[in-house]
């Protein structure tokens, strides 16, 4: 049922079947998956977040945005963090520039 410890020690040691090659082929499913999982992910994202950058650089006074929590307004004033944005006659919001997930067209705001 068990194996013996005499037959185990007489058993010869398992010899390297390619050396080298071996060990390489049985890496490359794992190169092989992250550098799909690079190509279809993580560079798309990179990609994203670097035009976002640039579009809340990019924005100006009188620009019409809308956040990510769906206010729609009209820039009014800017500082380094934070934007003034008028969403009503004489109703100003100060947001937080990283909270614009787009620039809208202009006379998109009324």
């Amino acid at each position: 049922m068990f194996i013996s410890s005499a037959f185990a020690q007489t058993a010869p040691a398992a010899a390297p079947a390619g050396g080298m090659m071996s060990s390489l082929t049985g890496m490359l499913p794992l190169v092989l998956m992250f550098v799909v999982l690079y190509f279809i992910m993580i560079r798309p994202q990179m990609k994203r977040q670097k035009e976002h950058r640039a579009m809340i650089e990019a924005i100006a006074k009188g620009d019409e945005v809308a956040t990510a929590g769906g206010i729609v307004g009209r820039v009014t004033r800017l500082s380094e963090g934070f934007l003034h944005i008028e969403i009503a006659s004489g109703v100003e919001v100060q947001i937080q520039r990283s909270a614009v997930s787009q620039v809208l067209p202009k006379g998109t705001v009324k």
